[in-house]
Order: structure tokens, then sequence, then C-alpha cells
């Protein structure tokens, strides 16, 4: 263990083009220094990704959000069906989503026949699917009154950019992180260049039942990923330019801590006893391990490069990490913390996500446009499908077996994996 300390992209697919930004999330693979990198998204042609998105970074949806009214069609205690073993199926492409304009930088599936989809600032909107049909369920604006929610200090209406989700176990709230608060402070960007002059943003709650915002939530500067504790007492925020880890009480919705970390940290997952956090530093080249009652926070791991997204298999035994520029996915024994896996992705692997049984894994590979399916007990990649442009989320639906591939381009990519090998 090498550090210990204690505590108390994007780009829009509209009309074919992409919007040119340097906000979005550590898309560029030119940079060798991550120490100095300036991570723009996607660009088109030659646009230079450095320039400041102002036309893009806080502009209104190119079309007004249409709320549906139509979630009640979506019973809430469905259960997932017995589906085969994931490792012994392949997938193949059902549908591709493209409508309304979309810029998913994450998609998440509850368990309970919804997913959503988060656009970032791009389009400044959720989108919530029906997993069963492929439908769109309600396009929600990321605007929110937090005054409404007793949260004082802030103006009537504030409008966030989402990033990612955390689904409650019973699907019917998701946590979402807010890249930004627009017209707060100065710009955010992923090289956090204007350093404390970002404010700090929040992350907000969706309600299923409600179909709208339910809590607004104080964290830190430009968070990305979060996680829920198993019993859902706290929730668990990485502040990207904070360089940390926000440690949010749920029933209070107030933070409790803050954990230093390192550079840029992102992915989260929580052991079953509810303290124990495994915590990718990105561009610290670190994974960490944190102890939720003392703060303390240890380096496990720095022997590849930009650790992203981390999980663990449904019995917690084993911790999966991809890396993204060693194109690397490694896979550790929590009772050690040793390695005793590892496989090599497609180019620049970002999310994945296992399926319910654990039998395998879902990896997209953001610059060579493909999602892999890996035995999980292996690492022995299964098979490798096209998806749409910058595959950048992915997740599994337990009550379809489908896989969802979020596209940064501008599409969502579903995939039928029961199909007997």
């Amino acid at each position: 263990m090498r550090k210990t300390t204690s505590g108390a992209v994007g780009a829009a697919a509209l009309l074919g083009l992409l919007i040119v930004s340097s906000c979005a999330e550590e898309d560029s693979r030119s940079e060798t220094d991550s120490d100095a990198a300036t991570i723009p998204g996607p660009s088109v042609g030659n646009a230079d990704p450095t320039d400041e998105a102002s036309d893009s970074e806080d502009a209104e949806p190119e079309t007004d959000p249409v709320e549906r009214t139509d979630t009640a069609d979506v019973p809430s205690d469905l259960e997932p069906p017995d589906l085969p073993e994931a490792r012994s199926t392949t997938f193949e492409q059902t549908q591709t989503i493209d409508e309304p304009v979309i810029t998913p930088k994450s998609i998440v599936a509850n368990g309970r026949g919804l997913a959503i989809a988060n656009n970032m600032m791009y389009q400044n909107s959720v989108t919530v699917y029906d997993t069963r049909t492929g439908d769109l369920v309600q396009e929600l604006p990321d605007t929110i009154n937090p005054a409404s929610l007793g949260v004082d200090g802030y103006p009537e209406t504030v409008q966030g950019a989402p990033v990612e989700a955390a689904w409650t176990e019973d699907g019917q709230h998701a946590y979402v992180s807010q890249y930004r608060l627009a017209d707060i402070g100065a710009p955010a960007y992923d090289d956090c260049r204007n350093g404390d002059a970002v404010a700090p943003s929040a992350v907000f709650r969706y309600s299923v039942e409600d179909q709208g915002w339910d809590q607004f939530i104080e964290v830190g500067r430009v968070p990305k990923y979060q996680a829920l504790t198993p019993d859902e007492s706290r929730l668990l925020v990485t502040n990207w330019c904070d360089f940390d880890l926000s440690v949010i009480d749920t029933e209070s919705g107030v933070e409790e801590m803050r954990v230093p970390l390192s550079s840029q940290p992102r992915g989260i997952a929580v052991m079953p006893d509810n303290r124990t956090v495994y915590v990718a530093a990105m561009y610290a080249n670190e994974l960490w391990k944190v102890d939720l009652d003392t703060g303390e926070a240890n380096v496990i791991y720095s022997d590849a490069e930009f650790p992203r997204h981390v999980i663990l298999s449904p019995d917690a035994d084993v911790l999966y990490v991809t890396f993204s520029r060693s194109d690397l996915l490694v896979a550790f024994d929590t009772e050690s913390d040793e390695v005793i896996g590892t496989a090599t992705t497609g180019r620049e692997p970002r999310t994945m996500d296992t399926s319910a049984d654990g039998t395998a894994l879902y990896v997209v590979n953001y610059y060579e446009d493909s999602v892999s399916k890996f035995d999980a007990g292996s690492l022995e990649e299964i098979d490798r499908r096209s998806t749409g442009h910058l595959p950048i989320g992915v997740t599994y639906d337990a009550m379809t077996g489908s896989i969802w591939v979020a596209n940064y381009s501008g599409s969502l990519t579903v995939f039928d994996d029961t199909i007997t090998r």
C-alpha cells in the first residue's frame, strides 16, 4: 500500500453532426501525460477540441423535452424471469434507439423494467425507457427548484448536466450526478482548469412514481459516478475536480464527510459490509480502498493506466476493473486484493456490467465502436459485437436478458443476450 489518507463527452448527434466540447470526460487518447492531460470530447473534422464549448455547454435543448405519463404501464413489482446461464449464450442486436434526440453518457437499468439514459449538457435531459419494448417512457429536463426541495441559496430554477445514475434496489428512485450547475461559478472541464472558481454541483434524485426530481443533494465539483451502500443508508459520489469522495446520508440528503483520494476519481464499488469501498482514481492510475467507518483510504494497485469503472461479482468475491488507457480488464480477489486474472479488451474500455447470474461481463470499447462479452470466471472473451459510434455506457437488463449500450454520438443499441451458442 503506497498512500494513506483520512477524512471526516461528450458529443451530441444532431442531424449527423457532433458538438465539439472540451468539458466531456476522458475522451482523448493522444495525451500521454495523464497529469497534464486536457481531455476533450469527440470532435469533427479539423475543429479544435481545446476550444471552450460556450455554444454547447449551456445551450438549451434543440427540441422541447416531452414529459410522458405512461410510467404506470411498467409494473413496479415485476420479478426477473428465469434466463439461461449468461456465459452459455451469445448476443445479437435487436434495436437502435435514436429518438428523441439524445447524447447518452450512460444507461442504467433498474431491474424492474426501466432504464435511464443521462444526456449531459448537450440535451439537458434524462430519458427513461421500458426495457421490455424499448419504448420511451419519459423525457425529463434536468432543471430543478432546490428551494422547493428544502435547499436554499440557489436561483429558483437550476439546470444540471446528467452524467451517471444509481437506482435504489426497489427500482423506484435513481440518483443522477450533475456534471455542473449552469451559470453558477466558472465553466467546468475535465482538466479542472478553472480550479476553485468552479462551483460545487449536486445529485438530483428521480422518482418513478412522481415522474420528476424529488431531492437535491449538494456534493463537490464535477461529480461523476455514484453508488449506494447495500443497505442504502449512504450515497457515495466521486468528485472529479475535488479529488475526493462525498459520503451522503440518504435519509437527510446531507453530506456526512469527504474522503480525500487522488486525481480525478470515478468508479465506485461497495462491499456487502456497507463499509469497504473500492474507488478508481483515473488520472492518478490508482485503485483505492476506503474504510467508511474511519475515513481511511489506501492505494492497493497502480500497475495499469486510467482505471475507470469498477464492479463487484454478485457474491462480492471478485472486483473487476477496466483500465481505459491500457486496454485491460483486471479481476481482483476482494479478500486479498490480489490480481487473479487479466484480459485484453478492445480499444479504450469504458463502462462494464455483469449479468444477473454473475457469469458474464459486458465491456464497451469506446474507440472501437464495439461491446465485448467475457466469461466472468475465466475472463475469456465470448463474443464481440459492433455498436453505434463511441459506446460509453452499458447495462444488463435482468427483466429481458438484454444489453443496452449508450453511444455518446447519439443513440442506444440494444442486444438480446439469450441466444444459445
